[in-house]
């Protein structure tokens, strides 16, 4: 899939830097800078381990992104490409900051600005080095110097494009002042999201191609349900300008029998990598609104999301590869770092430990090396808070001194690989195991705004007053719940 090819390459090139890994908030933690305006309400209550992780997961979007043109980097610290889903997912993240009073709503407003007006400036056309986007796509990730496409193996993504347009959308919806700043920020989201010709991207009409480059055009892939893309379709059906014609989510649901049915005790609609059951919820609120395929089922997405959480568990306490620390609350596969290309023999045992992979556990596929991803867990806080949050707990119990910091958790770690040798990422913790040294932004993000969406509904009220997002989904045939009321959310 598309957010996760390039991802594999890169990070199988680029050497990580390593995070410092003290547990303590730093004294100049936005956090604790401002006073909330807000109005959040409370829907639930968390412990005090969980408004932390938020407030240091809130930090990294704020110290990673360039405050200039707002790109944030695919991983952090150190050096790295931009990626346009961890904007979209920054751009989010930063109406979260302002409610929670980690920073001022005019701070929030000043850096979503420098974010739209340099993607609204940015060179769009079929150029090989010299262009930031084509058709109103962007390239998956930039160079966080330039923002121009970081190389040429570098794709035009549908997917991507569309996480950043969520973000993008969020900033239209969230600032709704009357005042110049927002006033701009509200005329570049709209002109942005109509820019984006998502005809154009139909390779294979009615699907969507996942993505295309100058030398190679049209990837050959098209979004097929069910995975991350499902607001690739929501959002291309709901666009007042370039929308795609009836038939593509009926297109899009077509594969959804090849990966519906029982795994690990619960019976859904599969996707091995939690990701996929969690990005696009981020900003779509999906419990009580079904489209025809959901009826059929008797169940909606979020519903759904709930059992791919419930089977990830089951797997890994039944953990069929014996993998170390695997259990009732240490769980959750997904796209990650990890060891990277090594295999370990030792007596009966052949071990393969990959690097950047889509982990997972479902009826499609199985990829499993030993890697935990918080991030798994935590994005399903909203799903299943009652096996969540005692899973990230324990994690930063037992392990927090080398896999939480700062930034809260890094993004994988792996305990059964005790191998010394030369890492691509990561380092070597004796008698602990391997643990990354980075944060990743597409796993930053979800986890941090399902958390908000958890406490107060924050996102998703706000993502209801959006006309294109509502239009989208009618037109995807979704009806019910809060669709059928008018529309609610957060000033």
């Amino acid at each position: 899939m598309s957010i996760l090819k390039s991802s594999t390459l890169v990070l199988a090139l680029t050497a990580l830097v390593a995070c410092a890994g003290a547990t303590a908030a730093p004294a100049n933690h936005p956090a604790k800078a401002h006073k909330a305006d807000s109005k959040l309400m409370q829907v639930n209550k968390v412990p005090a381990s969980i408004d932390d992780l938020e407030r240091r997961t809130f930090a990294w979007f704020w110290d990673a992104a360039d405050p200039k043109t707002g790109l944030v980097p695919d991983h952090y610290p150190g050096d790295s490409f931009a990626s346009i889903a961890s904007v979209g997912f920054g751009l989010t993240a930063y109406g979260v900051g302002a409610e929670r009073g980690y920073i001022t709503r005019e701070q929030a407003a000043e850096r979503t600005l420098a974010t739209l007006k340099f993607f609204d400036e940015a060179t769009q056309d079929d150029s090989e080095d010299g262009a930031t986007g084509f058709h109103g796509f962007f390239y998956h990730f930039l160079d966080m110097k330039t923002g121009k496409r970081f190389s040429r193996w570098v794709e035009l993504s549908s997917v991507d494009t569309t996480l950043m347009m969520g973000g993008v959308l969020f900033a239209q919806s969230y600032y709704d002042r009357d005042n110049p700043q927002e006033a701009q920020i509200r005329e570049l989201a709209d002109k942005l999201y109509r820019n984006v010709d998502w005809p154009w991207m139909q390779n294979h009409a009615p699907l969507i191609s996942m993505g295309w480059t100058p030398g190679g055009k049209f990837i050959e892939s098209d979004w097929r349900g069910y995975n991350e893309g499902s607001l690739v379709y929501i959002l291309a059906l709901g666009s007042p300008t370039h929308p795609v014609a009836d038939g593509a989510w009926n297109a899009w649901t077509h594969t959804y029998d090849a990966t519906w049915g029982e795994f690990y005790g619960q019976t859904f609609l599969n996707f091995a990598p939690l990701f996929g059951h969690q990005f696009s919820q981020v900003w779509v609120d999906m419990r009580g609104i079904r489209d025809d395929w959901n009826r059929e089922k008797n169940l909606d997405y979020f519903e759904n999301s709930r059992r791919a959480a419930y089977s990830q568990q089951a797997y890994a306490i039944a953990n069929p590869g014996k993998f170390e620390g695997y259990g009732k609350n240490v769980w959750g596969l997904s796209a990650s770092n990890g060891p990277g290309g090594i295999i370990v023999e030792g007596g009966d045992q052949h071990r393969e430990f990959h690097g950047y992979t889509a982990r997972g556990a479902g009826r499609d596929y199985i990829s499993d090396d030993g890697t935990i991803v918080p991030m798994a867990a935590g994005a399903s806080i909203a799903f299943a808070p009652e096996i969540v949050i005692p899973a990230l707990e324990e994690m930063k119990k037992r392990w927090g001194k080398y896999i939480y910091n700062k930034y809260g958790f890094v993004d994988a770690f792996n305990l059964t690989f005790q191998t010394p040798t030369d890492l691509r990422t990561g380092k070597l913790v004796p008698g602990v195991g391997w643990v990354d040294t980075v944060h990743i932004g597409i796993d930053q993000g979800p986890m941090l705004l399902m958390i908000e969406n958890y406490r107060s509904n924050f996102v998703w009220d706000v993502m209801k007053k959006n006309p294109y997002i509502r239009k989208g989904l009618e037109r995807a045939g979704f009806r019910g719940g809060w669709l059928d009321g008018a529309a609610t959310g957060a000033k």
